[in-house]
């Protein structure tokens, strides 16, 4: 799909959540049945990197993202919330997307890149309200591999 970080169509998915800790541990749920990781080691590395400062960016969307040891590139899941959930936000909003990133551990720039790329997408307002209106997950999954791939040309 791209050439910076790979979304399996497994990963995306809708969800309902009521916190911050139940959004990452279902994003560790998706890491872990989607790729094969361990769900318990993507749930510590995403609360270590939450702990540094919430990876709610603002606008409503929530990008945790963190580096892991045994990976070869970087992996991505998608979660679009059935409602608003509170997350710690820079601009003080709830978030109804969560854009989970994982890199290999030693994966410097090769990760700025993935994170630079998802922000860029979930920026654009158009791109926004069509990920929301989304009738369901293959119609998510069109939306996010169609820019990643066009991105990627």
């Amino acid at each position: 799909m791209s050439s910076l970080f790979n979304l399996l169509p497994d990963a995306v998915t809708t969800a309902s959540a009521d916190t911050k800790a139940s959004i990452l541990e279902r994003l560790a749920g998706i890491f872990s049945e989607v790729y094969g990781l361990d769900r318990d080691v993507v749930l510590a590395r995403v609360l270590d990197r939450e702990a540094l400062g919430s990876t709610g960016f603002g606008r409503r969307i929530a990008i945790p993202h963190a580096r892991l040891s045994g990976l070869s590139r970087p992996v991505a899941a998608f979660i679009r919330l059935d409602s608003p959930v509170e997350f710690d936000a820079a601009d003080g909003q709830p978030i109804d997307i969560v854009f989970g990133l994982l890199s290999p551990e030693g994966a410097g720039a090769t990760h700025l890149h993935a994170l630079a790329a998802i922000s860029r997408m979930m920026r654009e307002e158009r791109m926004h309200e069509a990920l929301i209106d989304a009738p369901g997950v293959e119609a998510l999954y069109s939306l996010l591999s169609n820019v990643i791939d066009r991105d990627a040309a």
